[in-house]
Formats: C-alpha cells, structure tokens, sequence
C-alpha cells in the first residue's frame, strides 16, 4: 500500500531530532578535502597558488593566475574502514564507491590598462561524501525499552489506546498530526509491549520499562549515503602586477538518508519482549548560497601570500522519515509497521564562516611548498527561525558544546620533465568541546602528474583517519559505540589547456 504522507507541526515536529541536531549541523557544515587530482595530492594547500581548476575553492582570486583557459574532469573511488567497538563486541565495515568529483573551467581574457586579465570560471565540486556504513554488536546492560519510556513520559495514555476499528497507523498519524513525535514514539512502545503505565487511568502519564533483565544482546546496523555539491560561479582579475582578486558565489545542495536497524534480544525471562526490530529512516534535502572573497599578493618572484574569507552558508533544510517495530514476547508477536512518512516543516541552518591565511614559496621551475591556516567558529552555527522555543534551546547547546577550530594544511610539488610529484598533510580540529565526540582529523596525501602537450593527467591517493562516539539513539537510551574510521580515496584528473 502507499505510503500515507503527513505534516507535523514545526514547533512539534523538530523534537524528534533533538539528540541529533548538533551532529547534524557538524555534518552538513564540515567540508572534505575534495577536487582535482593535483589539488588533492598537495593537500589541498593552494590558497596562495590558484592556477588549478579546484583552487578557485579555496581562494576565488586563483583563477586570474591562470594565463590560458583551462577545462578538467576528475573520478574519484572511495573507501570507507569502519572499526566498531560496542561493550564487548568489535565489528569491522568497509564499502567503495565510485564518483564524479569535480568538473569545471577557467576562461582568461587579456587586457590592458588597469585590469591586465580577468577570468571568468565555473566548477563542481562534490565537496563532502554522506556515504558511510558501520555495526556495533555487543551485549548491554540497558534495553531499548529505555527509548520507549523515556518519550512515553507526559503523555496520556487515553492517547495510546486504540479506539474501536482504529488501526495503529491511524492512530500514529494522528498523534504526528496533532501531538509530537515523541507521542508517536510513545505508542510504538506501548503497544509493542515495551513500557507499562504506572496505573490503569486513562490520564495517567507515567510509565515504565518492562524490561526487567539485565542482560540484553544487541546489534545495531547505520547505513548512510548521500553528498553535499558545490557549485561556484568564479569571476577574478590581475588589479596590478603583483595582485589578483576575486569573488565566488556558491550554490549549495545536499541529499542524506540515514538507516538504522536495531535488533535486541533478552538473556532472561524477567522480560515483557525477548526480540525486537526498531528500523528508521531519516531523508533530509538542503539548499544553500554562500559567497566567498579572496585575494593573492606576489611579494617577489618567489613567495607568494593569500588570504580568504567564507561568508557562512545559509541553508534550508526538508526533512522526512518512517519507522517500523516488531516485538516478540510473552504477549505474543506483534508487528508495528505505521507506513506513514512524517514530512516536518523546513527549517534554516546557518553554518560557521571561515577566514584562511595561506603562504607559498616557488621554486622557480621545479615545484612549490604551501601552507594553509583556516579559522572556524562552529559556536556561530544557528538553527532558525530564532523565535522558536526549541531552536533556541538547540542554539543555546551549540553554544555550550562545540567550539573554535584551526585546520592546517601543507603541500609540495616538484618537477621534473613532464613529471609532476606531491605530498601534504592536513590536520583539523574537532569542533567538540569534549573531543571523545568527534575526534580531531589527520591525513596525508600523494599525488603524480605527466604533462602531455596541452593536456595532462593526475592521480592522487589519500587516506584520513578520525574516531566517533556516537549515541544509537537520541532520548532515554544512552548507548554509545566507539567508531574507528579511515578514510581513503584514489582520483584522477583529465585537463586540458585551451
């Protein structure tokens, strides 16, 4: 049957992500490593070079480097290596992907007078990867029933009884239609047995776990996919001999879809449910602007200064998600499968805006070092509208969490014929006050290039390792799995001078 599609109030329906929020606004404000083979195997570390398509990312005025047009494409594969460590389990995850990263070109003109070149240019950049994959297995303590409880409090249960020929899923719509998400949660576990109310009454708006036991074997499974896109509109120019300036306009658009299942079953008969399946799905959509400005001052032939600053991105958010529970127990088997898909009202996410700091050093001929300094403060990141009690609660914990970063980023190229060989290493902060969240990120890089004529092509390796503690769920039932991740991708670029 189709799905039944509903729309929950704002002031409601943001309840069902309060947990995530802050990860949430993490993920879709952090930014990859992403672009051209070249530009990815010095690290990404050309905000006082330019002269690469991907560049123009980094500091808008790299395109008037540039003295002819110039068009590339680049593949990447990627590869993600999950180590998983859930109390007393280890899982191991891994998954490759192939993608297009990044198309894009410059297109110089020569003048005289005052400007002495301008570039116009375009580019796509798939500037971060959603697609990753991990299963934490293990035995716990604590039972999922604490989700259930933790939401059912307040609510009446007069609201979580069926009424006569009133289905579950009837009753699941009305509750996103006209209570909140936490309601919904509520009659899931009571009806799959899982809370029990402290009194019959039908007013009564206490509950508790029925399960008992102390010793329960739990797997959860996460999947995600999906991609944050770039698109800049570039436009630069030699103002003087020494220095170039320029601007981008960025439209941004993202598309997540998070999976979880979680499977549970109780080592002991003290238990209303011995087996039980809890799946969700979250979808979100977004689309953003942004603008960035940027300039490169030659001191001397030699050595080279940039400076960048982003503007924060500005995004609306659309979000969508459906549930199923089947429980097995001493009350028979019972399976809850709503078939509703909750569509909550969209909502605005500004992300933090940077300001970059780069210097480099030319070797005449044979190749280059650089070095990249950006400046983040994640505590400026807002959910809107700022008249909503809950998003104000959020902003206010965004405060109180997260924190300033600096990332680092340095690369070298040397030449030798039509050869081209890069290194770096790149280093960012944890936006997290307490790191045990979301650790601090390092990689390196190593890249090859051959010039052919008017064509080259590049390939670039790199690999990025960061570990996780992320909650299973938001609410009552606090589990947390230990996540190590490495990170590694393989890119080659086409480009051509025009």
């Amino acid at each position: 049957m189709k799905n039944i599609v509903i729309l929950l109030i704002a002031g409601l329906s943001m309840q069902s992500f309060y947990a995530q929020n802050i990860a949430d606004a993490v993920r879709y404000s952090s930014q990859d490593i992403t672009g051209t083979a070249r530009y990815r195997g010095a690290s990404g570390a050309f905000g006082a070079l330019g002269g690469d398509v991907s560049a123009i990312n980094n500091n808008p005025a790299g395109s008037a480097i540039f003295n002819r047009s110039f068009i590339s494409l680049s593949l990447s594969s990627g590869n993600y290596d999950n180590q998983t460590y859930y109390n007393d389990g280890i899982t191991v995850s891994d998954e490759t992907d192939i993608d297009l990263n990044q198309f894009g070109g410059v297109f110089v003109s020569h003048r005289g007078g005052a400007l002495r070149k301008f570039a116009f240019s375009f580019n796509y950049d798939r500037s971060t990867d959603f697609d990753n994959g991990y299963v934490a297995v293990g035995n716990s303590g604590n039972s999922i029933g604490e989700y259930f409880s933790g939401y059912a409090q307040g609510v009446p249960l007069n609201l979580l009884e069926l009424r006569d020929d009133e289905s579950v899923s009837s009753l699941y719509q009305f509750l996103g239609e006209n209570e909140s998400f936490g309601a919904q949660q509520a009659l899931l576990g009571y009806q799959g047995y899982f809370i029990n109310p402290d009194s019959d009454d039908l007013n009564n708006t206490s509950y508790t776990n029925a399960q008992n036991g102390n010793s329960f074997d739990q797997e959860y499974q996460y999947l995600s996919s999906g991609n944050n896109s770039r698109f800049t509109f570039n436009a630069a120019a030699q103002v003087s001999k020494n220095l170039y300036l320029g601007i981008n306009l960025n439209a941004h658009s993202f598309k997540f879809r998070k999976e979880t299942i979680f499977f549970e079953n109780a080592q002991s008969a003290a238990n209303a449910v011995s087996s039980s399946r809890f799946n969700n799905e979250l979808r979100s959509y977004g689309t953003g602007a942004s603008l960035q400005l940027g300039g490169i001052y030659h001191m001397s032939p030699n050595l080279r200064l940039g400076a960048t600053y982003d503007t924060p991105t500005y995004y609306t958010i659309s979000e969508e998600t459906e549930q199923y529970l089947s429980t097995e127990g001493a009350n028979g088997n019972v399976v809850l499968a709503p078939n509703i898909t909750n569509i909550y009202e969209d909502y605005d996410l500004q992300t933090p805006g940077k300001a970059t700091g780069s210097i480099a050093y030319i070797f005449g001929s044979n190749g280059f070092i650089s070095f990249d300094y950006s400046y983040e403060d994640y505590t400026t990141m807002k959910y809107r509208p700022d008249n909503d009690v809950y998003f104000q609660q959020v902003n206010s914990d965004i405060d109180n969490t997260l924190k300033a970063t600096s990332t680092y980023k340095v690369g070298g190229e040397f030449l030798s014929g039509n050869w081209s060989f890069r290194g770096g290493y790149n280093f960012k902060e944890s936006p997290y006050q307490d790191d045990s969240i979301l650790s601090d990120r390092s990689g390196y890089t190593l890249g090859l290039g051959y010039a052919l004529g008017s064509a080259r092509i590049d390939i670039a390796y790199d690999w990025a390792k960061q570990t996780s503690n992320p909650r299973l769920f938001d609410g009552a039932f606090t589990n947390t799995a230990y996540v190590d991740s490495i990170n590694t991708n393989i890119i080659a670029t086409l480009s051509f001078q025009l």
